[in-house]
């Protein structure tokens, strides 16, 4: 059986097929054009229809990954304020006539790493996204965990320091505000508007970089040591773009985890970069469809 997954993501429509053993057998991209609700989903539709054209079959199952909460049964966005104007409770079924299943994109990006990548043959990991701001996603048991209202996951929305500003959720001090791309600006005072600029200042002994920097990296190790007593998972993985630095990220991280992880019997969590890059939220979503069809 063939898949095909859709990642509808803000600036992009990355679209992938897969075959059920995780081949890439095709993928493409598209511009979102968020803010025309035809636009972007006539986007989808030639995503579909192009994709379909290259493998030569119809007879496909489709998954759509998407910012917000999908219902319960999931097959269509049910909360997703202030982006893409019309996703909230769009028929993706009725639209494409046929089946469509939908997943929050943290959680589409996790199934792709728990069914071809980092966790592979992992029964309960973490993972975290990191990039403009902080997404996750929960795996249990070898399943992923979408929790009451399909909320769970969330990661980004913890609290690190209860006297911060609030994020978009209304969350104190979250973690999503002390490391992700969006909050730079503020948290070097102006001097640097991105995680990119500000690495780059850090490498070249920027004593102010250093400083933003490493009390972010020291956040995200707070974060995850919180994470580990919580739900005590035996890998972690790290996806984003922020993950793109390397060493820069995750030998301080390294560090900081040895200070701040219950160790308990000498067992630490295994932390280790997402395997898949931009198209993990397409391969989850084609992951997830295969799932619910077979």
């Amino acid at each position: 059986m063939i898949a095909i997954g859709i990642d509808l993501g803000g600036t992009r429509i990355k679209a992938v097929a897969i075959d059920a053993e995780g081949n890439l057998l095709h993928q493409l991209y598209l511009p979102t054009n968020d803010g025309d609700e035809m636009v972007w989903t006539n986007s989808v539709t030639q995503a579909v229809n192009e994709l379909k054209k290259e493998i030569d079959k119809q007879d496909v199952v489709i998954g759509i990954s998407a910012p917000g909460l999908p219902n319960e049964n999931n097959t269509t966005i049910a909360f997703m304020p202030g982006r893409l104007q019309g996703l909230e409770n769009f028929d993706w079924t009725s639209f494409l006539r046929q089946q469509t299943w939908v997943l929050n994109d943290g959680i589409a990006a996790m199934v792709a790493e728990a069914k071809f990548g980092a966790a592979k043959n992992k029964k309960n990991v973490v993972m975290l996204t990191l990039g403009t701001g902080v997404g996750g996603a929960i795996l249990i048991n070898g399943k992923p965990y979408q929790g009451a209202f399909n909320k769970a996951g969330h990661i980004g929305h913890m609290v690190i320091n209860d006297e911060g500003d609030c994020d978009v959720t209304g969350m104190p001090g979250s973690l999503e505000e002390s490391i992700g791309n969006i909050t730079v600006e503020k948290r070097s005072q102006g001097k640097f508007t991105s995680t990119h600029q500000l690495l780059n200042a850090y490498r070249n002994d920027d004593v102010l970089a250093k400083e933003v920097w490493l009390r972010s990296v020291k956040k995200l190790a707070i974060g995850l040591a919180s994470v580990t007593n919580i739900l005590s998972p035996e890998t972690i993985v790290l996806g984003g773009g922020i993950t793109e630095c390397g060493k820069d990220l995750f030998e301080p991280l390294k560090e900081y985890m040895i200070k701040y992880e219950w160790r308990a019997g000498g067992n630490g969590v295994e932390i280790v970069k997402a395997e898949f890059g931009d198209i993990a939220g397409a391969i989850g979503a084609a992951c997830f469809a295969l799932e619910r069809e077979s």
